[in-house]
């Protein structure tokens, strides 16, 4: 008796177990490189009416769209870090392009692999050590556009096998080799979880030639800021002391930054994109920010409209094979990207262009078409969220939290965070950006750029400011200063502080730094007095530098 209760206990258990799994989704997680939200039709933008992404406003029209989800370090390695995690940088350990995470330290597949879904990643990974998937193919480091290469599984041990698809372009090779993963390696009994990921529109935008009409005869409209920007934006930190530090302090689209600008960069690689006589030795600023934004421009949505193109290919296969509806479909990108708004290139800037990013869920069966929602949402939070769709278990220790009851319902929960934490560590590297971090509630942004490396050295000036996101979503006036906004500016650096202790950003990683930090953290008349000299410190050191190197450059 006891043999056969037991028995019919155990078929119960399997039929049940069955039963949940068939209602668990597949997992679809689509993320590309640098495509930031204001070039996402879903998102109003200036760009709207070009059109660039019909693909993905349908995904958008057919689920939630979220206009609060914010990276908390705008680049790539540690955001995908962070995705792959659940950890912010300080904990994952990835502070820099330099970062990786080993493979037991892959917390989302491995999850997920538990749960009994199949796991696959192909296109960019950007994390160094060998995914930790039941299969991958994936790009050596930043990869190539064309000739594309994969890292995959064989014979020999990470990363030595690699195969390359000859004349291709990554984004039409991504999407081949993701739709050949389907057909192929599929196991139809599992549910699966698969991460396509695009290289991109990362710069420097090598769009496949199909597309080089796109766009070709268009003016592309032009952001309200792109010239010049209104004397109440930006700090000390962002300017230099009387505006000394404009040309030092962030790359750009014209020639304002000596050092790197697209102007010359872009110009260098496609002259074909720009007209006839260019020279920018004997043009304005204006023109040549003019000229090079709509080269730039052209490119990028070029890339875009690829990612977009592939995307439809990828949906109609899931259409085909009636899996497209039993599928939780995510898209984002890995953080925002500057389209030319004040004159800057790249992201890693606290400002909304490169700490928003797009974030997009389909699924029929529990999220209702057509919504929207301004819950705050970070990337943290990312795995959490699809580890609970999977039925999965959420580890004690992930920081991000699921938020699938915002999907579903389009409302937050009583307890739900309501500031985004936001840090970049690399301290004037590539891009000019000084060290920052900030905090981002739904009404008000405060950045403090503290301006220095790991070691406390290399010192830009530090500043702080304050954005009234309800009256000035476009963070043009820095009103840290203001007696009006005194008590929120004091509230929220206190939230700022408990906020920081929260998430275990303690200043223990680097000491130096963290004493750097503290310094200038009240920021007195003899703190800004500070920053003053060292403004016209590092002007003279940037100064002597771009020197050498044009002395150096005509030898």
């Amino acid at each position: 008796m006891k043999n056969s209760l037991s028995v019919l206990f155990l078929a119960l258990w399997i039929g049940t177990g069955a039963a949940c799994g068939q209602d668990r989704p597949n997992i679809l997680f689509i993320m590309s490189d640098d495509h930031t939200a204001q070039a996402v039709g879903a998102y109003a933008t200036v760009l709207k009416e070009l059109n660039p992404t019909p693909t993905l406003d349908t995904l958008a029209a057919e689920g939630i769209c979220f206009d609060n989800a914010f990276c908390t370090n705008g680049i790539c390695t540690p955001s995908r870090a962070c995705i792959i995690t659940g950890l912010y940088n300080h904990n994952n350990g990835v502070f820099d392009l330099g970062g990786r995470i080993e493979p037991q330290n892959q917390t989302l597949p491995i999850h997920m692999r538990r749960a009994g879904y199949q796991t696959a990643i192909i296109g960019k990974w950007h994390l160094k050590a060998e995914p930790n998937f039941d299969y991958y193919k994936v790009l050596p480091g930043q990869g190539k556009y064309y000739n594309t290469q994969f890292r995959v599984q064989g014979d020999q041990p990470w990363p030595k096998n690699v195969v390359t698809h000859q004349n291709q372009h990554s984004s039409d090779a991504i999407t081949d080799s993701t739709l050949q993963w389907f057909r192929e390696k599929r196991d139809p009994n599992k549910p699966f979880f698969v991460c396509h990921q695009f290289k991109a529109p990362h710069d420097f935008f090598e769009n496949a030639p199909r597309y080089q009409s796109y766009l070709a005869d268009v003016e592309i409209p032009e952001p309200a800021t792109l010239y010049d920007v209104p004397a109440t934006w930006g700090s000390i930190a962002t300017r230099g002391h009387n505006d000394e530090l404009m040309p030092h302090i962030g790359t750009s689209i014209g020639s304002r930054n000596p050092r790197r600008s697209y102007a010359v960069d872009l110009y260098r690689r496609f002259p074909e994109e720009f007209p006839a006589g260019y020279d920018v030795s004997e043009m304005t600023e204006v023109e040549t920010t003019r000229l090079a934004y709509q080269a730039y421009l052209r490119k990028y949505l070029r890339c875009v409209k690829g990612v977009d193109d592939n995307l439809k290919r990828l949906f109609a296969y899931l259409k085909q094979e009636d899996l497209y509806d039993n599928t939780l479909i995510i898209y984002t990108g890995d953080q925002g990207f500057w389209l030319g708004e004040k004159d800057f290139q790249d992201k890693r800037w606290a400002y909304d262009q490169s700490q928003r990013m797009p974030f997009l869920v389909r699924y029929p069966k529990a999220i209702k078409a057509g919504t929207r929602s301004d819950a705050i949402i970070e990337n943290v939070d990312y795995p959490a969220l699809m580890l609970d769709y999977a039925g999965a278990e959420i580890p004690e220790d992930m920081q991000g939290r699921s938020f699938r009851s915002i999907c579903e319902t389009g409302k937050e929960p009583d307890d739900w965070k309501q500031a985004a934490y936001y840090r970049y560590w690399m301290h004037m590297a590539h891009h000019d950006n000084p060290g920052e971090m900030a905090i981002r509630t739904k009404t008000h942004k405060l950045i403090y750029f503290y301006g220095c490396d790991y070691q406390g050295k290399n010192q830009t000036p530090p500043g702080w400011e304050l954005y009234d996101l309800a009256e000035d979503p476009d963070e043009l006036h820095n009103v840290y200063d203001d007696p009006a906004y005194a008590r929120v500016r004091d509230e929220l650096k206190a939230q700022f502080a408990q906020l920081r202790k929260d998430i275990g950003d303690d200043g223990s990683h680097y000491p130096e730094c963290e004493k750097v930090v503290q310094e200038f953290w009240d920021y007195d008349e003899a703190d800004h007095a500070k920053a003053v000299e060292i403004s016209h410190q590092f002007k003279l050191s940037r100064e002597a530098s771009l020197k050498r190197s044009k002395n150096d450059s005509s030898l």
